[in-house]
C-alpha cells in the first residue's frame, strides 16, 4: 500500500504543469524525444559558426573573457570620476556612465523649475553633467584611448549629447575618433516603455537620430557599437523573455530598413553596427540561458530570410547582460549577492560577451563602494574559481537546454510576427500594445508573490531573518544641486556668445532640415552649449511623443 502511495504521489508530480516566466510548459524530465524535431543544422552548429547557437566565438571564454562592464555614476562629475577610477582599479574592464535622471532623461539643465522644485533628488540616480566641460571634469585621468567606455545617454534624445561630449573630449586630447572603443545606447525601452518622462521627442524623430548615429559611426568610428538595443529595460518594466527577444530585433529590424531606405551603408554594415544588443539574465536561471543561446540564432534567421544577409561578421550578435534589478529586494538585502550570482552565472552559461551584476543594495539606493566592489568579485570568482570559462557552452546538449531554447525560439517569432503586424517596433511603441503586454505580465508576477504562488525569500517566504550587518541606502553629494547651479552660471558668462548662438541656430537648421545630427551637436557641445538648451531647440523641432497610456 505505501509502494502504491509513494507511485501515485509521484505521478502526481510528473503530472503536475509549471511553467517558466514566458510561460512555457516544463516537463519534470527531458529525453531525447525532445529534441527529435528540432533542426539539426542548428543543434549539431559549433561555437563560433552561423547560427551561433552555442556561442559566438570558437573558443568562447578560453580566449577572450566577458568583459566586466558596470554602471555607475552619482553626485557631481568628481564624484563620478572617482568611482569609475576605483572600479577600474579593481578590475571593472569597461566602464558604463550614469547621469542624474532628473537631467538627463527630460534634457532639461538644473535651473529648470521642475528640477528646481525636486533639488534634493538631483544627484541620487547619477551624475549631474550639464556641458562637455563637465565631460572633461568625470574623464580626468582616465585613458579613454584604451578603455571600453558607454558615456551614458542611455535615453534616445539624450543619446546625442552624451556622445557628442565624448568624442570632443577625445578630440581635445588629441586621439582620433577611430582609435576609440565604447558603445552607445540610446533605446527606446528605457522612457518610452519603462520609466516614461514628461518630455521627450516623437519616436520617429528618435528613430532618426539613432539611424544618423549608426551612419556617423560607420563612417568615423569603426570600434564603436552605435546603438545598443536594451531588452533588459523592456524586460525589467515586465516583458518576458519571449517578448524581450521579439521586441529587440523588431527595434533592430527597424534600424536596418532605415539604413536601406537611406540607401548610403550596405545592409552587412548596418548589421553590424545594430548587432550589439542588452539582455536581462533573471531569476528563471535556465529560460535566461536558452533566451540568450536563442537571440544568437534568431539574429542569423532575420538577417538571412529578410535580408539575405549570411555574413558571419555582420550575423554575430553582441550580447551584453544585465543581472535583474527588479528582483533584488530591500528585504534582507544580503541575499542579493546570491541572486546576482545566480543571474550573473545564468548570463555566463548563455554565452554573453559582457556583463554587469546589480549591488546588492539595488532595492535600496545606487550601488555604495562596497556594493560595486561586490560586484566585480562576483564575475571574477565567476571567470576564476568556478571552471566556467574552460567548457565551450557547457550545457549545449542538455535535452531540457536544447527543447527550451528551441521553444523560445518558435514562441519569440510569433510574438515578433504580431509586432510586425501591428506595423513594427515603433507602431507598436505607439499604439501602447508594448505597455499593455508588460503592464499585464507586471501585474501577474506581482499577483504571484502576494498570493504565494511564487516565493521570494525574506519577502513572502522565510522572512524576519536578523542580521548584524546593516545595510543603508548609499548617500550622495548633498550639494550637487548648488555646485550645478554655479556651473552653469559660470558657463554662461564665461562662453563665445557669438558661438554659442551661432551653434544654436545650425542645430535648429538640423533638426528642421535632414541633415545628420551628429556633426551639429558636436559643433554645439564645443561651444558650450548646454544639455538644457539642446532640450530647448529638440522641443521646438520636433514637440513631445504622445504618451499612448494614461496615468
Amino acid at each position: 500500500m505505501t509502494e502504491l502511495n509513494s507511485k501515485n504521489e509521484m505521478d502526481s508530480k510528473m503530472d503536475e504543469i509549471k511553467t517558466s516566466s514566458s510561460g512555457i510548459p516544463l516537463k519534470a524530465v527531458y529525453t531525447k524525444e525532445d529534441i527529435e524535431n528540432i533542426d539539426t543544422d542548428i543543434l549539431d552548429s559549433q561555437p563560433g559558426i552561423p547560427p551561433y547557437l552555442r556561442g559566438a566565438y570558437p573558443m568562447m571564454y578560453r580566449s577572450k573573457p566577458w568583459r566586466i562592464f558596470q554602471l555607475s555614476g552619482f553626485g557631481n562629475p568628481e564624484d563620478e570620476g572617482e568611482r569609475i577610477r576605483f572600479l577600474l582599479e579593481h578590475g571593472e574592464t569597461g566602464f558604463i556612465m550614469e547621469h542624474d535622471r532628473n537631467t538627463a532623461d527630460h534634457l532639461y539643465d538644473v535651473d529648470h523649475p521642475d528640477v528646481v522644485a525636486r533639488h534634493e533628488d538631483v544627484g541620487l540616480t547619477g551624475a549631474l553633467i550639464q556641458s562637455v566641460e563637465d565631460y572633461e571634469t568625470v574623464l580626468k585621468g582616465i585613458d579613454i584611448s584604451k578603455v571600453y567606455a558607454h558615456p551614458g545617454g542611455g535615453v534616445v534624445q539624450h543619446a546625442p549629447f552624451t556622445l557628442a561630449c565624448y568624442w570632443t573630449v577625445a578630440q581635445r586630447r588629441g586621439i582620433p575618433l577611430e582609435k576609440l572603443s565604447g558603445t552607445s545606447q540610446a533605446d527606446f525601452f528605457l522612457t518610452y516603455l519603462g520609466c516614461i518622462t514628461a518630455q521627450q521627442i516623437p519616436t520617429e524623430a528618435g528613430l532618426r537620430f539613432n539611424l544618423d548615429t549608426i551612419e556617423f559611426c560607420l563612417k568615423n568610428l569603426p570600434h564603436w557599437v552605435p546603438i545598443s538595443i536594451a531588452g533588459y529595460n523592456g524586460a525589467d518594466t515586465g516583458l518576458n523573455a519571449v517578448e524581450e527577444l521579439a521586441a529587440v530585433f523588431a527595434n533592430a529590424v527597424e534600424y536596418l530598413d532605415g539604413i536601406k531606405q537611406r540607401g548610403n551603408f550596405s545592409i552587412e554594415q548596418a548589421a553590424s553596427a545594430v548587432a550589439g544588443v542588452s539582455f536581462r539574465v533573471s531569476m528563471d536561471f535556465f529560460e535566461d540561458i536558452a533566451k540568450l543561446r536563442a537571440a544568437r540564432v534568431m539574429w542569423t534567421q532575420i538577417l538571412k530570410r529578410r535580408y539575405g544577409v549570411v555574413d558571419p561578421k555582420a550575423s554575430r550578435l553582441r550580447i551584453h547582460s544585465l543581472t535583474a534589478g527588479s528582483q533584488m529586494t530591500y528585504q534582507q538585502p544580503l541575499n542579493n549577492i546570491v541572486r546576482g550570482t545566480l543571474m550573473g552565472l545564468a548570463g555566463v552559461l548563455g554565452g554573453t560577451q559582457s556583463l554587469g551584476v546589480s549591488g546588492y543594495d539595488e532595492a535600496v539606493s545606487i550601488p555604495s563602494e562596497h556594493a560595486h566592489q561586490m560586484s566585480l568579485r562576483i564575475q571574477q570568482i565567476l571567470q576564476n574559481e568556478g571552471g566556467f570559462s574552460e567548457v565551450v557552452d557547457p550545457l549545449g546538449g542538455s535535452y531540457f537546454i536544447e527543447a527550451l531554447t528551441n521553444d523560445i525560439l518558435e514562441k519569440s517569432w510569433i510574438i515578433f510576427n504580431e509586432i510586425q503586424d501591428q506595423g513594427g517596433f515603433l507602431a507598436a511603441l505607439n499604439s501602447g500594445w508594448l505597455h499593455a503586454k508588460a503592464g499585464k505580465n507586471q501585474y501577474d508576477q506581482f499577483s504571484d508573490i502576494e498570493n504565494g504562488r511564487r516565493k521570494v525569500v525574506g519577502v513572502n517566504f522565510a522572512e524576519g531573518d536578523e542580521s548584524s550587518i546593516q545595510v543603508d541606502g548609499f548617500e550622495t553629494s548633498s550639494d550637487a544641486w548648488e555646485k550645478g547651479i554655479e556651473r552653469l552660471d559660470n558657463l554662461r558668462k564665461r562662453r563665445d556668445s557669438k558661438r554659442h548662438s551661432d551653434a544654436m541656430n545650425k542645430l535648429s537648421e538640423a533638426c528642421i532640415g535632414d541633415k545628420n545630427i551628429i556633426p551639429v551637436m558636436m559643433e554645439a557641445v564645443q561651444a558650450d552649449v548646454t544639455l538644457g538648451e539642446i532640450g530647448g531647440v529638440f522641443r521646438e523641432s520636433f514637440g513631445d511623443w504622445n504618451v499612448p497610456i494614461r496615468f
